[in-house]
């Protein structure tokens, strides 16, 4: 089932459509788990952060639902994100040595990408509670889904196209307050909010392909390159908290080559995603979503006139 929204339908049924598409995903993934933890954890909790996005859409057009279900798939992703942590640790290891191969030996990069491993196993297999966690998560998703019934709309062309608008200007928002909290402070957590809305709009992006105006594809690669460039600076925030910390699996001696390293990856990689947010959001939130409202309610009347002449 496609991850869009087909303006010549009932937003409702769409939005049903969508997300239950999303939750059998989820569960297959949750399911493969059992035996392939790293993988098919993150492909969970990648399908997770696309359907939290749906909700966040539409959130303006039932608020209560949104809320609550938005709620229990954060919860969801985060009781299994720990094995997906472990995994993000390596890979940054792995980015280091491909950025700075004439220091790697000299860190000891290898050394502790191998101590990273098998903490990520231990981290994986090591949980006698990760099958319970993973009965729990397929279980709440069970129940998402029955509470999908509970969902309503206005699907009306009007009212649709603004509620879809005014879910997109949420997230706009978000991103540039996230953006403009990054420049003046520049706090992990600021990237991570911005992270988070940068992944979001890239879903709307998607799910508003054939309503959001065009050129669309572009703006959506623009976003899903600074996404991922915003997740290999948190990984890298992560990591040096850890090490500052020191919490396991960094709870031996300083290393502090290692974390030489990672300042000269946080510098580069904070002036890219800052640079790219600001290309990116450019535009004031409130035009765009008038931009899209138009387009929409053009779109959604349209098909219904369509329908009706058929």
């Amino acid at each position: 089932m496609s991850f869009r929204i087909d303006p010549r339908l009932a937003l409702t049924a769409e939005v049903r459509r969508i997300a239950a598409g999303e939750i059998d995903k989820i569960v297959a993934h949750l399911n493969v788990a059992r035996d392939n933890p790293e993988k098919s954890l993150h492909s969970a909790r990648k399908r997770i952060k696309a359907l939290r996005a749906l909700l966040r859409l539409v959130h303006p057009g039932d608020e209560a639902f949104c809320r609550a279900e938005n709620n229990r798939y954060r919860d969801i992703s985060l009781s299994i994100a720990g094995p997906r942590q472990a995994t993000a640790l390596i890979e940054t290891i792995d980015r280091l040595i491909a950025d700075f191969p004439e220091d790697a030996d000299g860190a000891g990069l290898a050394g502790i990408r191998a101590m990273l491993a098998r903490h990520r196993t231990e981290a994986a297999y090591g949980q006698a509670g990760l099958g319970a966690v993973l009965d729990n998560a397929v279980a709440e998703c069970q129940a998402g889904m029955v509470a999908l019934e509970m969902l309503v709309l206005p699907d009306h062309p009007e009212n649709a196209a603004d509620v879809l608008a005014d879910g997109a200007l949420a997230t706009l928002r978000y991103a540039r307050k996230a953006l403009q909290q990054s420049r003046e402070r520049g706090e992990p957590n600021d990237f991570h909010d911005l992270r988070k809305a940068v992944k979001t709009h890239a879903a709307h992006l998607a799910l508003l392909r054939k309503l959001w105006p065009a050129p669309v594809k572009p703006r959506r690669e623009r976003a899903e390159e600074l996404g991922e460039s915003l997740g290999e600076l948190h990984d890298v925030f992560v990591m040096r908290a850890l090490i500052e910390a020191r919490e396991a699996p960094f709870d031996g001696p300083e290393p502090k080559q290692l974390v030489r390293l990672l300042r000269r990856a946080e510098k580069a990689l904070r002036k890219l995603c800052l640079a790219d947010a600001a290309k990116l959001f450019e535009e004031k939130p409130r035009r765009a979503a008038r931009k899209l409202a138009k387009k929409a309610r053009q779109d959604l009347n349209d098909s219904m006139a369509e329908n009706e002449a058929d």
